[in-house]
């Protein structure tokens, strides 16, 4: 292993936890670690601007990665933000089992010489925001939906108090869905959005919104690409004489969660896609692959109309 690698060339990895963070250079002997807060990167800033690296490769960590992620990309550092399980098959293919928070970074380091990760541009201040409003919504209903379960078990003393927070919960869904509307309007580009994505059959505020927030790659990526990113694109499992099913996997969990509370919507309502599930059943087809099939025919409508800038028309869908 060499010692130094020159400007340009370098592929860093940056293994991130609550309260540190800890670099690797690949093909070098170079570490650091520093703190996880603004002193810590703001040094680290320093020692990555003077080596002028190829990319820097950050796990997705529960979000004790966004400070360090949004310095860097203002710092104007290439950042790509990677799937954590594409990290660990990566580590075990490569033979590497153990774990520290050096060794962790070193692999990241390693999978940025090797898979080139894809830099994207940072979101703005607006869309993290968005973003934010739509999981804070999600996470207040996962709550409202376990006290309203304990409230049905719990003794009758201490169902007053689990009604009041649950009246609490209900008050505080209630602004952050106000919230998220206005945000939206101040928008013109994702009331515009959104506007076109209700023209949909079954497709509502919430759902409309969360694409916005969550999905800002609608409309930019063509239909393979916006599928597999989403995780409702097929994948294969075969090898020699063997045939496998084809299994959907990875994506955007919230994201994909939404489309498929959508798609059952869609099946009932949505004349299109009620025609291609029934089809699917016709042919054979079980019931949860028809459903992912709709789940991705939807999808790629929705990338089309956005694409475009089409509303939803019964005789002319775009895909």
């Amino acid at each position: 292993m060499t010692n130094s690698v020159g400007p340009g060339d370098a592929c860093v990895g940056i293994d991130v936890s609550k309260v540190a963070l800890d670099i690797a250079v690949w093909e070098s002997d170079t570490c650091w670690h520093f703190p996880n807060d603004g002193l810590g990167i703001r040094a680290l800033i320093g020692h990555l601007k003077r080596l002028s690296p190829r990319v820097v490769v950050i796990e997705a960590s529960g979000g004790y990665e966004a400070l360090a992620v949004a310095e860097l990309a203002a710092a104007g550092l290439p950042v790509a933000v990677t799937n954590p399980k594409r990290v660990r098959d990566f580590a075990r293919s490569t033979g590497q089992l153990a774990k520290t928070d050096k060794l962790d970074a070193r692999v990241l380091a390693h999978f940025g010489y090797a898979v080139r990760p894809e830099v994207r541009p940072l979101r703005s201040d607006e869309e993290t925001w968005l973003k934010a409003l739509v999981t804070r919504r999600r996470q207040v209903i996962r709550m409202l939906t376990a006290e309203k379960n304990r409230k049905a078990i719990s003794h009758s003393g201490v169902q007053d108090q689990i009604q009041q927070h649950i009246e609490g919960l209900d008050g505080e869904l209630q602004s952050i869905e106000e919230t998220i509307e206005q945000c939206i309007r101040q928008s013109p580009i994702w009331s515009h959005k959104q506007a076109l994505l209700r023209t949909v059959p079954g497709m509502g505020p919430v759902t409309s919104a969360t694409f916005v927030a969550e999905l800002p790659e609608l409309g930019v990526l063509n239909r393979q690409e916006i599928a597999s990113l989403v995780g409702v694109a097929p994948v294969n499992h075969d090898s020699g004489k063997l045939r496998g099913k084809r299994r959907v996997c990875a994506g955007r969990g919230p994201v994909r969660r939404t489309l498929f509370m959508a798609t059952l919507v869609a099946v009932r309502y949505n004349p299109v896609i009620r025609a291609h599930y029934e089809s699917l059943l016709q042919r054979g087809k079980e019931k949860k692959v028809a459903l992912t099939a709709c789940m991705r025919k939807l999808l790629v409508i929705l990338n089309a109309m956005i694409r475009d800038d089409q509303p939803w028309r019964l005789g002319a869908i775009p895909t």
